[in-house]
């Protein structure tokens, strides 16, 4: 390695074998304390992603000339010939399709949400609700990528791999950054999560998300073998590491460091998982709080109280995925069902980090990929085969916490809900507030590799959303 090039992390890094995982873990904790360009308002996120697309029509942007309207062709001077996915492209009649469900504004925010989201709409006024969304992808995977990692096309590293790579960990015996995957139990309109949702990208790997699952073992292979005593682990890891430090000298490879930080983290997680993962020091209040699903392990509930958990116990990053909101042919049946699993464990989530004096330090963010079209998908007099397209044109996400005014309604689509009406937040806006309430000027912080400054939120212009801060 030329001595010339050696920046201070990676001298930590190379470090971390000699000096021993504890003292490294130290070092490296006084490094990257010092990168948060101003004091932070969130000191973790949770992002409640909701894989599909959830209809900002139905149940955040009611609108009275999509009512007025039912059933008539949406204005050509609306569509403007833009993009449609193959599945809507050549339908050659796209009526208007108001809110089927209804709803009332709540709270001193006056926000409007529909009647399928009883205890969201409780907590309106710890919510801020952002209702001009908007990006370019149209179909779910590219726009995924894009909302989750700041470019359409796999590769660059996520969210969550872009906070614990600067700011470090504040647990030492669990994953900075933890994902969980659920989807509607119908498993009616699933979609596929892929690891690059929360992979490293060019960044080490040992700042990827790890996967907690929904059956067995919350993470594979954390249970030692029949036969193996902790003690006798740790003495194997310890050698392990030994040889390592060789491997590391000889081929200075940073993910020679990767393989010894997850040794060392499957060996602290097999004490602090069992206990994590079992509810019964939770009030009765608070499991009912969550719903009757929350026992029900990969389930969304579930899912939402292990995030408070794994919260207060000094995981970064939590990022929830759950699939269930693509309802093309299924709207009147499919989206009430999605509502009702989801509905109480995300407000309760709110309410328990409130409770616990959390929210004002965790950052809270519900939405999904893009939003669903204001005008019909299929046929609009039959139930059982209608439904909206994807629409990433204008739509609707809620953050709560961290820095975030509450009880705040910003931006606004047209009377159609079809395009930006007022105050336009792209994706990239989201992904530099996003940082700025953790404490990071989104321009500054890069990480160079093959030669260029790469950053979450790309080469294109992105702005902090100061309407929404408090």
């Amino acid at each position: 390695m030329n001595p010339l090039s050696l920046n201070r992390r990676t001298f930590l890094g190379s470090l971390s074998l000699s000096i021993g995982m504890p003292a490294f873990q130290n070092l490296l904790a006084a490094e990257t304390s010092s990168l948060p360009h101003f004091p932070p308002k969130a000191k973790r996120v949770i992002y409640m992603m909701q894989s599909g697309g959830p209809s900002h029509v139905d149940l955040f942007d009611d609108k009275e000339t999509l009512r007025k309207m039912q059933g008539e062709e949406l204005p050509a001077s609306v569509l403007q010939g833009l993009r449609q996915t193959t599945m809507t492209a050549g339908q050659k009649s796209k009526p208007c399709l108001a809110a089927a469900w209804g709803g009332s504004r709540r709270g001193e925010s006056g926000m409007w949400v529909s009647d399928l989201l009883p205890r969201t709409a409780e907590i309106v006024d710890d919510l801020c609700f952002i209702r001009s969304v908007h990006g370019e992808q149209i179909n779910h995977a590219p726009a995924m990528t894009q909302m989750l990692t700041g470019n359409n096309l796999p590769g660059r590293p996520s969210i969550g791999a872009w906070l614990t790579y600067g700011l470090g960990s504040m647990a030492d015996d669990l994953p900075s950054f933890v994902v969980m995957t659920s989807q509607d139990q119908q498993g009616s309109c699933g979609q596929l999560f892929f690891d690059y949702y929360w992979g490293a990208g060019f960044l080490p790997g040992k700042y990827q998300g790890v996967p907690f699952r929904g059956a067995g073992d919350p993470v594979l292979y954390l249970s030692n073998p029949d036969g193996v005593s902790r003690e006798a682990r740790r003495e194997m890891l310890d050698g392990l590491a030994e040889m390592n430090h060789f491997a590391h000298q000889r081929y200075s490879d940073p993910e020679i460091e990767t393989r010894v930080s997850q040794y060392e983290m499957a060996f602290q997680m097999q004490a602090s998982v069992p206990e994590l993962t079992n509810f019964s020091d939770e009030p009765q209040s608070v499991l009912e709080m969550y719903g009757p699903d929350v026992h029900r392990k990969g389930s969304y509930a579930y899912n939402c109280l292990m995030a408070r958990r794994l919260a207060e116990r000094g995981t970064r990053y939590i990022q929830l995925m759950h699939a269930g909101w693509d309802q093309h042919g299924n709207l009147p049946k499919q989206l009430p069902v999605q509502c009702e699993d989801t509905d109480a464990p995300s407000a309760a989530l709110v309410k328990d980090l409130k409770a616990r004096g959390m929210l004002d330090d965790t950052l809270v963010i519900w939405g999904g990929e893009f939003g669903r079209t204001p005008f019909v998908q299929g046929d609009i007099n039959n139930p059982n085969a209608h439904g909206r397209d994807h629409h990433p044109r204008a739509f609707t996400i809620w953050m709560a916490g961290g820095g975030v005014k509450p009880g705040t309604v910003y931006g606004s689509s047209d009377e159609f809900a079809f395009h930006v009406a007022e105050d336009p937040v792209h994706v990239r806006d989201l992904q530099a507030t996003l940082l700025h309430l953790c404490g990071i000027d989104h321009e500054r912080f890069t990480h160079r590799h093959q030669g260029l400054d790469f950053k979450l939120t790309g080469v294109e212009p992105a702005s902090v959303v100061k309407g929404i801060l408090a």
